[in-house]
């Protein structure tokens, strides 16, 4: 199907250390949420998985709308003043430093990938922005990422701080995550929170079957990663932790997406693939 067909265009210009003719994770979330910063490669991945779950750009959605009630939650109730936010992806509506530098101007972000587009993307955006940083570095090297200087010189990890992995787990396939994120959180001092969401495997007829076709289809595309897990394996990434509850009268756990403390009443149920991705939100006693 042609580019045209799909309402996209092209990028302008390629940049350097970027090979259109690879997936990119960063840039298939991009054309899930309907951005330009993409190419034909990242749109077949959609396309394939489409095939079988024609809602796939949902799962993007979901994961976003949460993203933003999620980090106005911790800044506002949270009081937290600084965001370190793993794999943030290509800049678009709403990012995590516009939502809680709403609530508190002084917040500091750091956006940590090692996309290139998202890199130049990210850095061209924040040039006038100083309370917010972009840097390189791999999100599932915890070492890395909490000896990194430039990190260091913008966060200050004797204070409660926010610690996100919105989107970004799932595509951890090296085994369950759960060490990794053990040591991220050991690092992380008293008040700080985590925030995790993730493509989910409900367990449910039906439902299970859809998450592992498009697990399937995820990491046998050219981008090579999507793993749906359940909510055990979920929980395990913030174990020791105090789960926030998800909303009124709802006891603390993982919820999905679009149900974690949602804006309003739900006038429209919750398509399958909706109902294939989770999140939860954590406090460091």
């Amino acid at each position: 199907m042609p580019s045209s067909d799909l309402g996209y265009a092209a990028p302008s210009s390629v940049p350097v250390g970027v090979d259109p003719t690879r997936a990119s994770i960063a840039r298939v979330y991009d054309a899930a949420l309907g951005g330009k910063d993409n190419y034909e490669i990242d749109r077949l991945v959609l396309q394939q998985v489409a095939t079988r779950a024609p809602e796939v750009r949902d799962l993007a959605w979901s994961n976003r709308n949460f993203l933003i009630r999620a980090v106005r939650f911790v800044a506002e109730q949270g009081g937290i003043t600084q965001f370190l936010d793993c794999g943030s992806g290509l800049p678009t509506a709403e990012n995590t430093h516009q939502v809680v530098q709403r609530v508190n101007p002084d917040t500091a972000v750091v956006y940590v990938d090692n996309d290139p587009v998202v890199l130049a993307h990210g850095r061209a955006l924040l040039e006038d922005a100083p309370h917010t940083h972009v840097v390189a570095e791999d999100i599932f090297n915890p070492g890395l990422i909490l000896a990194n200087e430039e990190i260091r010189r913008y966060i200050d990890f004797d204070q409660p701080l926010a610690l996100l992995q919105v989107g970004t787990l799932h595509h951890y396939n090296a085994d369950d995550g759960a060490d990794m994120m053990r040591e991220y959180i050991e690092a992380l001092p008293s008040g700080s929170f985590v925030v995790v969401a993730h493509f989910f495997d409900p367990e449910t007829p039906g439902l299970t079957e859809l998450a592992q076709k498009m697990e399937q289809l995820f990491i046998h595309s050219p981008m090579g990663s999507g793993r749906f897990r359940t909510e055990r394996e979920i929980l395990a990434f913030v174990e020791g932790l105090e789960i926030m509850p998800y909303g009124l009268n709802k006891e603390p756990g993982l919820a999905l997406c679009d149900n974690w403390w949602p804006d309003g009443p739900r006038l429209t149920p919750l398509n399958q693939v909706e109902q294939c991705i989770a999140a939860v939100v954590a406090r460091k006693p």
